[in-house]
């Protein structure tokens, strides 16, 4: 029994900054941003979008009533959670008015918890074959104004249905996954803004990357040759573009040629986009299966996941007959062609305007904002979400 993606889909707030404009505002070139990080635009979220409402305005888009009823277990990979206790899991169940006999959990392992969320997913459909799971990716990236990360934020969510016999894509039984105790890229409890060492964690990826292909191709017998596509965890485009190199090393002109052209179909998303930490795997898979042409049914993508701290996972995903057709495309290139081109000054009104930590109750209203799921306020230190036309704490 095949095992994967059935639906799937993205959401990213309906605003960015164009990386020239952050460029020219920062006295720096812009070809640093959109050649050197491989960055066109950054998505920047308002104070009416957080981890719940974008992973419900992601899935939302996707389920049918039939879905609701059918899903029986609810996955959310983030590292930029609401709550110490409770987690996102549980709003975005009740938001989606998702049967209420089902599972609600928050996994986190910074970016690459959403793989270990896909992966439990698939487990536990093998052992229901007869339920769905749905699994979100959802972050908010932030590394501060004026920052040397500043370039690589973002905001967004991927949802992703997971069935038997899917349409889309069969997950492979077999995967690699490596971990490690380092500090690359974290973020205290005290801290709205992450710790990074850039030239470390670059190093850590592409060594991860080295550990579970290796593995895999042990376990497998497979090799690079066997692959139809790749897709690679996306802080930004330039940390792929080395980790495909690392990975096509032993593959001959043509196929490194070709992998590389996909890999261009691949992160075209995440140039508009920007760093969604857990979901930047997922929109490159989308990106892929919606900008290429070319692979056919039975083919392979590779996945490489990589969270810091560390851990690293290869596995593979095969594409199912008929998948095209349940892809999104004209839905999701509507979405970023209506987004609002933000000036630097307001972007960085946009970036300073939080969810206030007073303990006090507040309502917030983001003109421009029309997403179905928003943040409307805080009551008795309560979130207030409103979801088309109704109102939930």
């Amino acid at each position: 029994m095949k095992i994967g993606i059935d639906k799937i889909g993205f959401y990213t707030p309906p605003f960015y900054v164009d990386m020239a404009d952050l460029a020219q505002a920062r006295d720096t070139d812009p070809a640093k941003y959109q050649i050197g990080l491989g960055q066109d635009q950054m998505a920047v979220a308002p104070i009416s979008q957080d981890t719940v409402t974008m992973a419900v305005n992601a899935a939302n888009q996707i389920l049918t009533d039939q879905d609701r009823q059918d899903i029986d277990f609810v996955i959310v990979g983030t590292e930029t959670g609401i709550d110490q206790s409770k987690a996102s899991a549980v709003y975005v169940h009740d938001l989606l008015n998702i049967n209420p006999y089902a599972r609600a959990i928050e996994m986190k392992e910074a970016c690459y918890g959403a793989t270990v969320g896909l992966q439990t997913a698939v487990d536990h459909i093998a052992r229901r074959p007869d339920r769905k799971a749905l699994v979100i990716a959802s972050d908010i990236a932030r590394y501060g104004l004026n920052t040397s990360g500043e370039p690589t934020q973002g905001a967004g969510a991927v949802a992703i249905l997971v069935s038997a016999n899917p349409r889309i894509a069969a997950v492979s039984p077999t995967a690699s996954y490596y971990t490690g105790d380092i500090m690359d890229f974290w973020r205290p409890n005290y801290s709205k803004t992450a710790q990074v060492d850039g030239h470390y964690s670059t190093k850590m990826y592409l060594d991860y990357l080295t550990h579970v292909w290796e593995d895999y191709k042990e376990q497998t017998g497979m090799s690079v040759a066997d692959l139809a596509a790749v897709c690679l965890h996306l802080p930004y485009g330039k940390m792929g573009e080395k980790g495909l190199r690392r990975l096509t090393k032993e593959a001959d002109k043509p196929h490194k040629q070709d992998l590389k052209a996909k890999f261009v179909d691949a992160r075209a998303y995440n140039r508009q986009v920007g760093n969604v930490y857990t979901a930047s795997l997922y929109l490159s898979l989308i990106s892929l299966l919606e900008h290429n042409q070319d692979l056919a049914p039975g083919d392979l993508v590779g996945m490489y996941s990589y969270g810091s701290g560390a851990v690293g996972e290869f596995f593979t995903l095969e594409l199912m007959a008929g998948y095209r057709d349940c892809l999104n495309v004209d839905d999701h290139q509507m979405m970023l062609d209506q987004r609002q081109r933000l000036t630097v000054p307001e972007y960085e009104a946009m970036f300073t305007d939080q969810v206030p930590e007073d303990g006090g109750d507040h309502h917030f209203h983001q003109a421009g904002d029309h997403s179905p799921c928003q943040l409307v306020g805080i009551k008795d230190h309560m979130r207030c979400y409103q979801m088309a036309n109704q109102s939930r704490h």
